[in-house]
């Protein structure tokens, strides 16, 4: 594929980390990566960046580049995911299209080389070696450790979902066509180099992903090789293409998105309807029938200027309104995430320690897995449903479906996804808002009208292992 020359933008960062000399390498852990919390695992993932430039600088306006002479660090990375993984992950049954797509750049447009059903290692590397395709590996966090811990971390940090891929491309070959997504990319070099070249968004801030050709994009704004630890970001539209220079050894690099679907406009898709039902329960004016046959009619001007007024009552209410009833987003979000990464395994999750008592004081266990919402009772059917307060966990999300889309075993008979949670009276919400707002609360002190309440409301909460006794 013709490589056009570019420029070195002045509006990029690139930070060049030198190697640490060999007396503090002594004191060094292991992994460059801080676990301690989601903050600390950002905080490793872009160093030596601070956060507050991060987000001030960087985040969703341009590309960084972190380049890390650091030997340390690229044997970490190295350790996230090997072009040798794929021979033991394949005899665990791999499936091409879900799990692997094979690919390569051929005159600008990506070809697809998947076969058909289970992935055979050795014709996956006769692929790559003869055809000198790409491998591209969906979601490794299902099967690599180090990965859960990471992206577990980050969907903490960031409130959204982070999935990843794998890019591993041999020598002297490109998997894909200049393109942009609709997710903010963080990409780690793991083995080998890669050349890259990114381009000034044609879309920024895209919704969709999307193909451009190299005829309308111009010259790349940033061009650079990534090495083993090194570190790039750039926001969601950014046109990119990357290749692995030709004679040097094959290249793995690793994707870490997030931010689909997390903007100001799909905030809005959400909170809107709950506000607008709640509107129309005190305004008759928006309980008023429509014209007849307006939705059959072409020019509907008139109707453009009565929902104008309506629209600006709504927004006079939002600003009145204390809390708003998102709980499409928040469920979508806690139901697809990452269980809690535990040091025990695959074992699953249990109540710990004493059972609460009137007497007892508690705390909350995983706050950043836990979301509250307030909706009509999902198990009344009648019109006179009222408000209860659910509370969604993501504690028994199963690792192995992360970002992999519904499935069979994973949907209810009414073809809803599965939620994991409880529901408790309206009456409980202020008792909620204690136990989440504290770090830790004595039972009797729970704001609920009688002891029966507060012993029955902690113990429901135990028991799906939401909080503990101190």
């Amino acid at each position: 594929m013709p490589k056009k020359g570019g420029k070195q933008d002045e509006t990029e960062r690139k930070v060049h980390v030198p190697c640490k000399r060999a007396k503090m390498e002594v004191s060094c852990p292991p992994s460059p990566m801080n676990y301690d919390s989601p903050n600390s695992v950002f905080e490793s993932l872009i160093f030596p960046i601070k956060q507050e430039e991060f987000f001030k600088e960087y985040w969703e306006q341009k590309p960084l580049l972190i380049q890390r002479d650091d030997s340390s660090v690229a044997a970490y990375y190295q350790s996230l995911f090997q072009l040798m993984d794929l021979k033991k992950l394949s005899s665990q049954g791999l499936y091409y299209g879900r799990d692997i797509n094979v690919c390569r750049c051929v005159n600008g447009k990506k070809k697809v080389l998947n076969k058909d059903g289970k992935v055979n290692y050795m014709q996956l590397k006769r692929d790559f070696d003869q055809k000198k395709a790409t491998i591209q590996f969906h979601q490794p966090q299902r099967f690599k450790d180090e990965l859960w811990m990471i992206q577990e971390k980050l969907e903490c940090y960031f409130g959204s979902l982070v999935g990843s891929n794998v890019y591993i491309t041999p020598p002297g070959s490109q998997g894909l066509p200049p393109h942009y997504d609709d997710v903010e990319v963080f990409i780690l070099q793991l083995e080998g180099e890669k050349h890259w070249r990114l381009y000034k968004p044609t879309v920024p801030l895209a919704r969709e992903y999307n193909v451009e050709s190299e005829d309308h994009i111009g010259n790349p704004t940033h061009e650079f090789i990534l090495k083993p630890g090194d570190l790039l970001y750039f926001p969601r539209g950014t046109i990119h293409q990357a290749d692995t220079p030709a004679r040097r050894s094959h290249s793995t690099h690793v994707t870490i998105s997030t931010y689909q679907n997390n903007s100001w406009g799909d905030f809005l898709l959400d909170v809107i309807p709950g506000l607008l039902f709640d509107t129309a329960k005190e305004d008759v004016a928006l309980r008023t029938s429509i014209p007849r046959q307006l939705l059959m009619q072409v020019d509907i001007a008139d109707s453009t200027r009565r929902l104008s007024i309506f629209m600006r009552s709504l927004a006079d209410r939002l600003e009145n309104t204390k809390e708003l009833r998102s709980s499409d987003m928040k469920k979508d979000f806690i139901m697809n995430r990452l269980p809690p990464f535990l040091r025990n395994g695959s074992a699953p999750l249990a109540p710990g320690g004493q059972l609460p008592k009137l007497d007892s004081t508690i705390r909350l266990r995983f706050k950043d897995h836990v979301v509250m919402t307030v909706e009509p009772d999902q198990e009344k059917s009648d019109e006179l449903r009222k408000e209860m307060v659910y509370v969604y966990h993501s504690l028994k999300n199963r690792r192995e479906r992360h970002m992999m889309g519904n499935e069979d075993d994973d949907i209810s008979e009414d073809g809803i996804s599965e939620t994991h949670g409880l529901r408790f009276p309206l009456s409980h919400m202020d008792a909620m808002k204690q136990i989440w707002r504290n770090a830790t609360v004595a039972v009797k002190e729970l704001s609920l009208k009688s002891d029966a309440e507060k012993e029955h409301l902690v113990l429901s909460l135990w028991a799906e292992c939401l909080i503990e006794v101190i």
